[in-house]
């Protein structure tokens, strides 16, 4: 791992994040994030947890105010991230670590299970970052937005949200099993109300609704035109 490092643009706009501290959005988007945690994890062990790339610290909040785990753990990239996660003195964390973007500093199957939540849209080597997951953790949560749909432009331009990947239902999938993990479950959410309401105000009943209808109606069609959240359980293969 020690020939992966994170680009310098990237690593300048995660850097400080998070100086801000807790944001009303996040907060919003914590809560969907949390639950789909919950609905797809209770049925694996979950008594241990590592949290990789936690922003200021909102999902391992809602983990702990759920008592979801008896320990968290957090790695995270940005510094500013690391002090706002200390600042919320989050009950059920042991522990919170800078780290390299790669390099997990944890002996294999560590955890019960290690979370990947709205990360991976944001790592230059996605596959390297899994199998480090996959060799820490039993169990291997991961979250993406379904962006790689019809609306998203021909052509990629830099902006601070950061995401440099884009995924579909089928290709997030097959790259969890281009380095050997089995699939156990593989979900598609639509964001909460309340965050359609933060961002849209008066139009947002009528944009949540239009794209929950599709979604029940026609899953391949929904994803196909609009963006929702995939959320996969998986455990890596151990080679035989």
């Amino acid at each position: 791992m020690k020939n992966f490092f994170i680009d310098k643009k990237l690593k300048k706009n995660y850097a400080e994040s998070y100086k801000e501290g807790e944001s009303e959005w996040r907060e919003i988007g914590a809560v969907n994030k949390a639950n789909n945690i919950k609905d797809i994890c209770q049925s694996v062990s979950h008594n241990k947890i590592l949290d990789i790339g936690s922003g200021e610290g909102a999902v391992l909040k809602k983990l702990s105010d759920m008592n979801f785990a008896k320990e968290l753990h957090s790695l995270e990239i940005s510094v500013s991230g690391i002090k706002a996660i200390k600042k919320r003195k989050i009950p059920n964390l042991i522990e919170c670590k800078l780290f390299d973007g790669y390099s997990i500093p944890y002996k294999d199957n560590e955890f019960d299970l290690a979370i990947l939540s709205h990360v991976i849209e944001h790592v230059e080597y996605p596959r390297a970052l899994l199998k480090e997951v996959g060799r820490v953790a039993k169990y291997v949560y991961v979250e993406v937005p379904l962006e790689l749909n019809a609306r998203l432009p021909l052509n990629y331009k830099w902006d601070k949200v950061g995401h440099i990947n884009f995924y579909s239902f089928k290709s997030i999938r097959r790259l969890l099993q281009t380095v050997n993990f089995r699939i156990i479950d593989q979900r598609i959410s639509n964001p909460s109300y309340a965050s359609y309401k933060y961002r849209f105000q008066n139009k947002a009943i009528f944009r949540y609704l239009l794209k929950e209808v599709i979604l029940r109606c026609c899953p391949k069609l929904a994803t196909e035109l609009f963006t929702y959240h995939c959320a996969i359980l998986a455990f890596l293969e151990k080679c035989k």
